[in-house]
């Protein structure tokens, strides 16, 4: 029997935002019928781009219902754009967590929002369905396998079949999903500087400056040194009493989980 939190639980029996969207905005699916879970979501959104409704549909069992109902508590009242951001693991976490079994939940609900956001703004969605098909019982590709490992860091086979169900039937495709998960590992080479560089940039212009400059700051990146990422802050960040701990917090909590857990903040 698996150890649900009592978030779970309570969302389980009575969902939130259950329901469809006439008028939608955006509507975003995942999973499939044949697979056994499928969710689909339903956003409307203001002339701002901020989302003032959301609602889903979903077949599934208990933790995805419950991974489906946060997951439009979450989203409501941001902006488009923020709601980008949100992982399969903050969906998990939302609900206290899930059981390692269970969190292809979450992974369903973040590609259901994804499929959403590329439909509001006609962007190309994702069809894993057209690349090689590994398990046939689930039909997941191995696209999305490879994604999953490097999204989620996963290690061994009984992550990818709790992350994607991948495996999780037959069994037939089990040695095909430990090559991909080992290639997938092994392909994972060091950054040089610069790939480090411009890496982290690029997450410094799409996740952090943004927030800082909504309170008057901002940041610049100075220099890189192995695991060391030296930034300089600027505006009221720069005199804010705080400002260590929007390093600590945010800045360094927000590279860590975009590009690696063993980076290190360091101002200047």
């Amino acid at each position: 029997m698996w150890d649900y939190t009592d978030k779970v639980m309570e969302l389980y029996r009575n969902p939130k935002n259950v329901g469809s969207i006439e008028d939608a905005d955006a509507i975003g699916e995942a999973g499939s019928l044949s697979c056994g879970d499928m969710l689909k979501i339903y956003l409307k959104l203001d002339e701002k781009g901020i989302i003032t409704d959301a609602k889903f549909q979903t077949f599934g069992c208990g933790s995805a219902v419950a991974s489906s109902s946060i997951l439009t508590e979450m989203v409501i009242g941001k902006h488009i754009d923020d709601a980008r951001k949100i992982t399969n693991q903050e969906i998990a976490e939302a609900l206290g967590g899930l059981p390692p079994e269970k969190m292809h939940c979450s992974v369903m609900g973040h590609e259901a929002l994804e499929a959403a956001i590329a439909n509001f703004y006609h962007e190309d969605v994702k069809c894993p369905e057209k690349g090689k098909v590994i398990c046939k019982c689930f039909n997941v590709t191995q696209e999305t396998i490879e994604s999953e490992i490097k999204a989620n860091n996963l290690k061994t086979l009984e992550d990818i079949m709790n992350y994607t169900k991948a495996g999780g039937a037959c069994g037939k495709c089990q040695n095909e999903i430990k090559r991909i998960l080992d290639e997938t590992i092994q392909s994972e080479k060091p950054l040089t500087k610069t790939q480090m560089i411009l890496k982290i940039n690029n997450v410094i212009d799409k996740y952090i400056s943004s927030e800082l400059r909504k309170d008057g700051g901002d940041i610049e990146l100075i220099d890189v040194e192995e695991n060391k990422v030296f930034v300089k802050l600027s505006g009221k960040c720069q005199s804010c009493n705080r400002s260590q701990l929007t390093l600590t917090h945010f800045v360094e909590a927000t590279l860590r989980e975009h590009i690696s857990p063993n980076i290190e903040i360091i101002q200047v």
